[in-house]
C-alpha cells in the first residue's frame, strides 16, 4: 500500500499518552489522515519533501480511525488536516475536508512563525 509506505517515513502516533507528550514538545505538527482517504493519497508524495523543508517541526501521522477521540477533542471532522502545537499550545490549524496542495501546506507552516 503506497500510503502506508509513505507514512512509514513520518512517525506514527501510537497512543493518547504519546499525543499529550508530543503536543508539549517545542514544535509538533500532527497530520490527521487515513489509509482510505483519496485526498490524503494525493498529498502523500509531497510529505517527505515538506518534512525535509521544515526540519524545525516534528511531523506526526495520526490515523483518524484509530484516534477518533483526539479528532473529536480537536474538532477535526475532515481529513487530511494539520494541527500544530508549540510547547503545549495550539499554534495553528489547517483543518477542512478539502484536498490540500503543497503550496497550501507550506503557507500554513510559514504562517506558524517561530
Amino acid at each position: 500500500m503506497d500510503l502506508q509506505k509513505e507514512m512509514d517515513r513520518m512517525e506514527k502516533l501510537t497512543s493518547v499518552e504519546q499525543f499529550e507528550q508530543l503536543k508539549n514538545e517545542e514544535r509538533t505538527v500532527f497530520m490527521f489522515s487515513a489509509d482510505w482517504c483519496p485526498d490524503c493519497r494525493i498529498i502523500e508524495p509531497l510529505l517527505p519533501g515538506i518534512e525535509a523543508d521544515y526540519p524545525e517541526y516534528q511531523f506526526i501521522y495520526v490515523d483518524r480511525d484509530e484516534f477518533i477521540d483526539i479528532c473529536q477533542q480537536l474538532d477535526i471532522f475532515g481529513i487530511p488536516s494539520f494541527v500544530a502545537f508549540h510547547s503545549g499550545e495550539e499554534a495553528g490549524r489547517f483543518v477542512s475536508k478539502d484536498r490540500k496542495s503543497r503550496e497550501e501546506i507550506e503557507a500554513f507552516l510559514n504562517e506558524l512563525g517561530n
